[in-house]
């Protein structure tokens, strides 16, 4: 059985409201996609780290009617570097922990943490303010079935600290919980090597004995740096920042990357393509599916 389970696309309201969630959702299921990864954050489930139950309720009905798996995309500003809003950050993640038991979704996004160039007095312990906070995290999920997948950013100003993937990786080894494991993003990993001049693909072997959920869209891998785009479409034009564009619109070379990493068993591949490329998504899918398959051959010849 291959270890990656099911192909899929990230879906988020457009309004705020369950209802374009929901229309998302079903052209999803309609071009055959296994599985979705629900942007919440933008649907006001949670105000000061507490569950909004009726619109809980209203999710879980929405989502139990569709054929589809579900995770879940925490905070897209989640931090838990950051010492001025830890306490809230903890909360809001373990109030979605419970909204992710609710739907049966049994994967939480949490994004790594960060620390703005101007808070140098908070790095000495950055990584250890993440560590026991990723711990009670992932301990508070364990009750309910959730897994923590701790999600590789990428620099977005100088003199920001963030972990590389490889850092981040040791984090969850040296956390070593049932509960968390980490997530490539693959477009992330490959800015990121840029940008400090490392190792993409032993940045992504370090992580992927770990990893547990997959993010995949395509970049040509150059940060934005200073460049601000009028329209998103320039920055793709000229293939700068993270994209978010269809496989096979930049140059990640997916099936090299599929044919080496070995992942965990049960873990989903979740496209994070932008929603003006709908039209593209059911070509992308079917590249999702071969890239699956590549996976799995090399795990049957590496048990061979």
């Amino acid at each position: 059985m291959p270890n990656i389970i099911a192909a899929g696309f990230s879906a988020s309201s457009r309004d705020g409201e369950i209802d374009s969630l929901a229309d998302d959702l079903a052209r999803l299921v309609s071009i055959g996609a296994d599985v979705a990864e629900l942007g919440l954050s933008g649907l006001d489930l949670i105000a000061g780290g507490r569950i909004i139950g009726d619109r809980l309720r209203r999710l879980a009905a929405m989502t139990a009617r569709l054929p589809l798996r579900y995770s879940v995309h925490g905070l897209v500003s989640s931090n838990f570097m950051d010492p001025e809003t830890l306490p809230l950050q903890l909360a809001a993640a373990k109030a979605l922990v419970e909204v992710c038991d609710r739907i049966d979704a049994r994967v939480l996004v949490q994004h790594g943490g960060e620390l703005r160039p101007d808070q140098t007095s908070a790095r000495a312990g950055a990584d250890a303010r993440q560590r026991e906070a990723l711990l009670d995290l992932a301990e508070f999920a364990r009750r309910y079935g959730v897994r923590i997948a701790l999600e590789n950013i990428f620099t977005t100003e100088e003199g920001q600290y963030r972990q590389t993937p490889a850092e981040l990786a040791a984090t969850v080894r040296e956390i070593d919980h049932p509960n968390l494991m980490a997530l490539i993003d693959f477009s992330h990993a490959y800015i990121e090597a840029t940008y400090r001049g490392l190792d993409v693909k032993a940045e992504l072997a370090a992580m992927a004995s770990v990893t547990g959920h997959l993010h995949v869209h395509d970049s040509f891998g150059r940060p934005i740096g200073r460049f601000k785009p009028f329209y998103p479409q320039e920055a793709t034009a000229l293939g700068l920042g993270d994209l978010h564009m269809p496989l096979g619109w930049g140059d990640i070379d997916w099936e090299s990357l599929f044919g080496e990493i070995d992942v965990l068993p049960d873990t989903f591949l979740i496209m994070e393509i932008e929603a003006r490329y709908r039209s593209e998504q059911p070509e992308s899918l079917a590249i999702a599916r071969r890239l699956i398959d590549i996976n799995a051959g090399r795990a049957v010849k590496a048990a061979e």
